[in-house]
């Protein structure tokens, strides 16, 4: 196979001309082209006269010889390339199950590694089936009342399955693909595979989520839902069983290996783990708002002229900016064309995440507006310091909105002139169950205001537009990444509890779908003896 990189196409290009443009490439003939393999497809609007996609692809020839075009072609952008595959190897069964705690990515990729190995897993969630949380979650959603262990937060498929099921990572690693590939065989959409900025869609990730969980049990494995870890029995700093609150009751389950693939909201197992004593530690993370601008501007300011193009979808950004104040402020989880969701997880508190469906076709366009903070800000050296950071913010956020999870919000224009909102314009707040106009500095502490307020500006300058004084600011987003780090060792392993794995966005050791999804399977692999010392 060859590989061609950062090759120019049209936006209407079809499978014709990019067969044209690499045996241009190559200087070959298109007849000597067997087949054709998007590899990764980005938009380029650099020029916003010309916007093009460029393309990497591997070229698979007919007849021709490898070696003999390379040799025609000197370019650094043309080489040889072989496709990387992981095979998870059949491994004997280990004396006791192992077992895989929560049901998000890590854990999903987790389990399904350890079944295709057969070993059986038993994969506990404290949430419900994706289909069944669904329902709570839009009763909760409709003005209903919040279930603490079905929502937004816990269930099948994690956080992640209310976004926008967002695939891009800043990491570089083999496994990245096998996840997109595993994801695309469950039901994904196949775009995911070469597009630079792959994402799902929330309507589309459910299904995905169910057919991986189908694919566990197939191979052996159980899931089991709303099932709690309430405790990790230890014996000469081994795991020796698990405790957990199930519908039949407690239950205790032996095993040797645990593998906690928590989400980063599991606040009460973080309160177990730190009275068992499990090496853990405060983490920096961030907190903010949730900013909702119409999508037509954003994709007038990314786009120019083509900002109602049919190839190019709606438009997206990714700003951050570093203050005189040494704070960093940045957006993260942009949804084009979605929707601000309640995603609290605990009675009397109000947090906001980003959703958008595949077809991202919703009018606002909307992020997070995150300032970076520091167990230096959380007031306390305790490993939990920072969930209660959090947790102060999001009751403040609740007490702001009226006290029944309606959401604070207030027009950018008024939150720079220090104003409380009386009137909206022309953006509509999408939060549900509903909202009601506070200050911003009724709920985030005065720095992380101010840090925001800085960092609008700067972001105007970048994407015309960004401080439409209409523009929506929705809070409180608290839960951007997990406020702890459950510490291990090369070996996956928690440093004091031999048979324990944290890994995840929950540990402390993912940042979204894609790399969490990773982390589960790496560590996995480890529960059943794969080295990955040459390999990663």
């Amino acid at each position: 196979m060859i590989r061609i990189n950062e090759i120019k196409l049209p936006l209407d290009y079809t499978h014709e001309i990019l067969v044209k443009l690499c045996a241009k490439a190559l200087r070959i003939s298109e007849n000597a082209i067997k087949n054709i393999y998007l590899q990764k497809r980005s938009i380029d609007a650099r020029s916003k006269d010309n916007i093009i996609f460029t393309a990497n692809v591997d070229v698979e020839l007919s007849e021709s010889d490898e070696n003999l075009v390379l040799r025609k072609n000197k370019s650094t952008k043309i080489f040889k390339t072989k496709k990387f595959v992981y095979e998870i190897p059949k491994t004997k069964p280990l004396e006791k199950r192992p077992i895989v705690v929560g049901a998000g990515p890590a854990g999903l990729f987790a389990a399904l590694t350890l079944a295709k190995s057969g070993q059986r897993p038993i994969l506990i969630e404290r949430g419900k089936s994706v289909d069944d949380r669904t329902k709570d979650v839009d009763l909760f959603w409709n003005g209903g009342n919040l279930d603490p262990d079905s929502n937004v937060q816990f269930g099948e498929g994690g956080a992640g399955a209310f976004s926008d099921g967002k695939l891009n990572t800043g990491t570089k690693n083999p496994l990245i693909r096998t996840v997109l590939e595993e994801l695309v065989a469950h039901g994904s959409p196949e775009e995911i595979l070469y597009n630079a900025k792959p994402h799902i869609g929330t309507d589309k990730l459910k299904p995905t989520v169910k057919s991986i969980r189908n694919d566990i049990i197939s191979h052996g494995g159980e899931v089991r839902f709303s099932c709690k870890l309430t405790k990790i029995n230890v014996k000469n700093d081994c795991v020796q069983s698990i405790e957990i609150e199930s519908p039949n009751g407690t239950e205790i389950i032996e095993t040797d290996n645990v593998i906690l693939a928590l989400g980063h909201s599991a606040r009460d197992t973080f309160e177990m783990l730190k009275n068992i004593g499990i090496a853990m530690q405060a983490k920096p993370f961030s907190v903010g708002v949730r900013i909702e601008h119409l999508q037509k501007n954003i994709n007038k300011s990314q786009y120019g002229k083509f900002w109602d193009s049919p190839y190019l979808g709606a438009a997206d950004y990714k700003q951050s900016v570093h203050l005189s104040n040494d704070r960093g402020v940045y957006t993260f989880c942009m949804c084009p064309g979605g929707y601000v969701v309640a995603a609290a997880s605990e009675q009397n508190t109000v947090v906001t995440n980003g959703m958008s469906e595949f077809a991202r076709d919703g009018a606002n366009a909307n992020s997070a507006v995150l300032v970076g903070v520091s167990p230096d800000d959380f007031g306390s050296d305790d490993i939990l310091a920072g969930v209660e950071f959090q947790r102060k913010i999001e009751k403040s956020a609740f007490i702001a909105g009226g006290g029944d999870y309606y959401a604070p919000v207030q027009r950018v224009a008024d939150f720079l002139n220090n104003k409380k909102t009386t009137s909206l314009g022309e953006v509509l707040p999408t939060y549900r169950p509903g909202y009601r106009f506070a200050q911003v500095s009724d709920y985030l502490p005065q720095f992380a205001a101010e840090s925001i307020k800085q960092a609008l500006s700067t972001f105007d300058k970048r994407i015309h537009g960004f401080v439409n004084g209409d523009s929506i600011l929705t809070g409180a987003e608290t839960r951007s990444s997990s406020p702890v780090r459950i510490l291990r060792g090369e070996d996956y392993q928690s440093l004091n509890i031999k048979g324990v794995y944290p890994c995840g966005e929950g540990a402390g050791y993912a940042g979204g779908i894609v790399s969490a999804a990773v982390d589960g399977i790496r560590a996995a692999s480890t529960v059943i003896g794969l080295s990955w010392g040459n390999l990663f």
